[in-house]
């Protein structure tokens, strides 16, 4: 039995999804997510074969989702299902590890074939993202390493969202101060002034939508 779960902030899209996935024989939807944050943890303690996450959800992206669950799932292939086709996104997502990237406006058909061929230990991408990657190979497009930690970019996401440091802190679990001691680190490891420079950096690392 193949074990997969499913997380995405559009809930008809999740119900959509889950019925897809289980018409093929010996699959099985055994979780369902609305945040990436929640996803994690459930992966987490489920362990699937497949876990198949958006990009764009509120509180921790689908990226960095994918970084935690590769430290606490590494079994666990995960596919990319959103509507981002721009370089950043694609070239943060493959290189965080994601093995499969469908964009939401392919045919059903397509997240079917990434499913197996993901699991096959294949890579999948989407027609016309594989032209994205081998042009920023070429024009030398390919991501800057980050020099934030996850934990970072979490905080970092949280007040690109417009989320005040109390407000991070609780969504964190952390302290105030340990919230504000994040955010100087960010602010000085990206040489960022200000939140405006901080919210740029976010979107061109695919942390949130422009």
């Amino acid at each position: 039995m193949v074990r997969i779960v499913v997380v995405d902030d559009h809930v008809i899209l999740l119900q959509g999804v889950k019925k897809l996935l289980e018409g093929e024989s010996g699959w099985e939807v055994v979780g369902q997510a609305t945040d990436g944050r929640e996803g994690v943890e459930l992966v987490s303690r489920l362990k699937p074969d497949i876990a198949v996450l958006d990009i764009a959800m509120p509180g921790l992206n689908g990226l960095d989702a994918t970084r935690a669950i590769a430290k606490k799932s590494s079994g666990t292939r995960i596919i990319l299902l959103t509507m981002h086709q721009e370089n950043p996104y694609v070239v943060e997502a493959l290189d965080a590890g994601v093995r499969g990237y469908v964009i939401k406006t392919q045919t059903a058909a397509d997240l079917l074939r990434a499913v197996k061929e993901v699991l096959a230990n294949r890579v999948y991408l989407s027609p016309g993202i594989a032209q994205i990657v081998v042009d920023a190979y070429r024009h030398k497009g390919w991501a800057e390493p980050d020099p934030l930690t996850l934990r970072e970019r979490e905080v970092l996401q949280l007040i690109a969202e417009g989320h005040k440091t109390r407000q991070v802190a609780v969504s964190l679990g952390i302290s105030v101060k340990t919230a504000e001691s994040h955010r100087t680190r960010i602010m000085s490891k990206l040489d960022v002034h200000d939140t405006a420079g901080l919210v740029r950096y976010a979107i061109r690392r695919g942390l949130i939508s422009p």
